[in-house]
């Protein structure tokens, strides 16, 4: 999240007075987290009582991209996945436009992130990921990850030019490692739903009390493998940051916990090294990409890329037992 598009007060009243039934908004803070929308906290008042939402303008994703991901945080929000809901406008659509871009106002979730989590915390994040994949397996949209292989192999080439002889040999070889593994027979028989494909510590909240707050920032998902979520999310939870080296008690918190709700399949456990490499690359390129090729924000700071390229590392050379 960022802001790229901004927005005051006053349009934010006008554009509510004419396309919602939420009340007058009284406050409006841009968001400087994140890398991909405009995102503000919104503060509405209706009938004397506040609410805090989230009011999100789409920078990237087209007008027809984005049902799948309000529909799925309404369809997990109704099956007790706590995520942020959709809010409604007067036509009981989820999405509008505001200052010529897709936007839409989401409830806002409790707590906050928590950027040094514990064993526990990798628990109770490893728990409700399982329980959003077995949830979202009735959802009737599909979107493919659009930041998955083909996006790599789009991508990859324009960033090559930034790249060391090491750089290029490292990203070369991986790329290559996954067009065979996507294409083989053990990647297709792999279980696959709705995903959040971009679960770090930044978009989940914990309370005061350490409870799980919610998952947010769905803005990545699509219908994909189940491993590549987990193998995401562990690629930022359970890593020391430094090294990109896996911890061990954090590891093993989340894997015990996801497998307490949705037990791995053999194909998935063989599979798992391979997975974890591919969730390394997609971010190492997609880091890439930001740092070399940015786009103007008026908050905005790009991620290092060589910390995926460190875990990338990390991955091909050590292994990680289930």
């Amino acid at each position: 999240m960022a802001v790229f598009t901004p927005v005051t007060l006053e349009e934010v009243n006008n554009w509510l007075s004419k396309k919602y039934d939420l009340g007058i908004a009284t406050d409006l803070k841009g968001i400087s987290s994140g890398i991909e929308n405009s995102n503000f906290f919104l503060t509405l008042e209706k009938d004397g009582i506040q609410k805090e939402f989230v009011l999100t303008l789409f920078e990237r994703l087209k007008p027809e991209q984005l049902p799948y991901y309000l529909n799925l945080m309404g369809h997990l929000a109704e099956k007790g996945i706590p995520v942020p809901a959709p809010m409604k406008n007067k036509q009981q659509e989820v999405l509008e436009s505001l200052n010529n871009k897709p936007a839409t106002i989401v409830t806002k979730l409790s707590g906050k992130s928590q950027l040094t989590p514990t064993a526990q915390h990798c628990q109770a994040v490893g728990q409700m990921l399982a329980k959003m994949h077995l949830a979202g397996a009735d959802f009737k949209m599909f979107q493919g990850n659009l930041r998955s292989l083909s996006w790599w192999k789009e991508t990859i080439p324009s960033v090559q030019p930034h790249l060391n002889p090491t750089q290029l040999e490292l990203i070369n070889t991986e790329l290559e490692a996954q067009i065979a593994f996507f294409t083989s027979n053990d990647y297709a028989a792999l279980p696959s739903g709705p995903s959040h494909c971009d679960l770090f510590r930044d978009n989940v909240l914990f309370n005061s009390d350490n409870e799980l707050g919610g998952f947010f920032d769905f803005y990545f998902a699509g219908t994909d493998k189940w491993l590549f979520d987990l193998a995401v999310t562990v690629n930022d939870w359970c890593i020391n940051l430094v090294t990109g080296e896996l911890d061990a008690p954090r590891y093993n918190a989340m894997m015990s916990s996801y497998q307490s709700v949705r037990t791995l399949k053999p194909e998935e456990i063989a599979s798992w090294q391979l997975m974890l490499r591919a969730a390394a690359l997609r971010f190492w390129v997609s880091r890439l990409w930001d740092y070399y090729l940015p786009r103007d924000a008026q908050m905005l700071t790009p991620h290092d890329p060589t910390h995926f390229e460190r875990v990338l590392t990390q991955r091909r050379t050590n292994l990680a037992i289930i």
